[in-house]
């Protein structure tokens, strides 16, 4: 009997398409349906796409040998297209870690001691370049108008590694925009600091980045004057404004505030932030890294827009996300790196920390892929 296929996960839909990755052994021909359409790709890595299909439809999905489950529906919803033209194509990534060594290291030594912490096998380069070259092909393939790479460019802030960063992504020429996090600000607190706060203008769209960065620390805030910045902004611009930088959004309409410092942008910072968005219609989504997992928040008092975190680019599942700006509304569409050994490395990540990584980052579909109306 045929081993079935192992992991089998939608990654993705967008306004006409769906992505269906899973692994088998070499050589094996499994065949993925979507409604009416098919697929049929060849193993160990499998990347299952099926476009052309109509948007906002429920259609059934099937992996031959595969059962469904969490990951796997029986069912798949396509996106929305948001009305009108489509007026503007953004891609982003976020923790590329140019530079680092290990992958799976939390920093608790009990956790760590069971691990498994994953490094590249001798003679093979370095894993996050792996990825990170991949990803830049993936986007250069795509042909954005922006691409922004939202911090935690390196491992820990060396001249070096951010060469090797401006190396690998400066390939995109100058539609490449970044901007530093916090593992970037450990050694020097001006590397990659870009100026931030800055503006991409775009046909019929702002993009908005700003520098949450509290050097020498992993926690994140938006200071006074980012913040009004960022609300003169909103103030003189009509059209939508993307707002992107590292640290994620502490839910505001959460819990009680931590005692102590915050894993991401501070809570008061937070409130702040919020607060602009419930100020400004135009504002329309907030995207950030930091955590390394696909997830969204929304807030009533910001009208339900998107505070979206990406998940990591140097690891499983190897995420970049697409924007796709329309006149009346946008399409985040994460996507997963798919050249081979890119692929293959991710696979190798998923089992970190003691076998939760995979499920703990990939988030829900609705974490990853969403539609927003203006």
């Amino acid at each position: 009997m045929t081993p079935a296929p192992a992991s089998p996960e939608l990654i993705s839909v967008g306004p006409d398409e769906v992505v269906v990755t899973f692994t088998t052994s070499p050589g094996e021909r499994v065949t993925t349906r979507v409604g009416e359409r098919e697929v049929t790709t060849v193993g160990p890595e499998h990347v299952a796409r099926i476009t052309d299909l109509e948007p906002d439809a429920e259609l059934a999905l099937e992996v031959e040998g595969a059962s469904p489950g969490r990951f796997l529906p029986a069912r798949v919803r396509t996106l929305a297209r948001p009305a009108g033209r489509l007026l503007a194509t953004v891609a982003t990534a976020n923790d590329t870690h140019l530079g680092e060594r290990q992958a799976g290291v939390t920093g608790d030594p009990a956790t760590d001691a069971i691990g498994p912490i994953r490094e590249a096998a001798p003679g093979d380069p370095p894993y996050p370049e792996t990825m990170n070259r991949a990803v830049v092909e993936e986007m250069r393939a795509l042909d954005p108008d922006a691409v922004v790479v939202k911090g935690d460019l390196t491992a820990v802030g060396a001249d070096a590694e951010y060469a090797a960063f401006l190396a690998v992504y400066g390939q995109l020429g100058d539609r490449m925009h970044h901007v530093r996090g916090n593992h970037d600000a450990m050694l020097d607190p001006t590397l990659a600091i870009e100026d931030a706060p800055y503006t991409i203008d775009l046909p019929g769209v702002t993009l908005a980045v700003l520098d949450t960065v509290i050097p020498g620390t992993d926690a994140g805030q938006l200071p006074a004057d980012q913040v009004q910045w960022l609300d003169d902004l909103a103030a003189e611009r009509t059209g939508p404004v993307l707002v992107f930088g590292h640290h994620h959004c502490w839910n505001v309409e959460g819990p009680t505030p931590p005692t102590g410092p915050y894993f991401g942008i501070q809570p008061e910072d937070s409130r702040a932030l919020v607060g602009v968005f419930a100020r400004h219609e135009h504002l329309v989504g907030y995207f950030a890294g930091h955590t390394h997992a696909n997830r969204v928040r929304r807030f009533a008092a910001a009208r339900h827009v998107p505070f979206a975190e990406v998940a990591c680019t140097k690891d499983y599942p190897g995420a970049w996300a697409e924007y796709r700006v329309y006149e009346g509304g946008y399409a985040q569409v994460m996507r997963r790196v798919v050249e081979p050994a890119a692929f293959a490395w991710a696979e190798r990540c998923r089992t970190m920390i003691q076998g939760i990584y995979g499920e703990l980052v990939l988030g829900g579909l609705e974490d990853r892929c969403f539609s927003q109306r203006f």
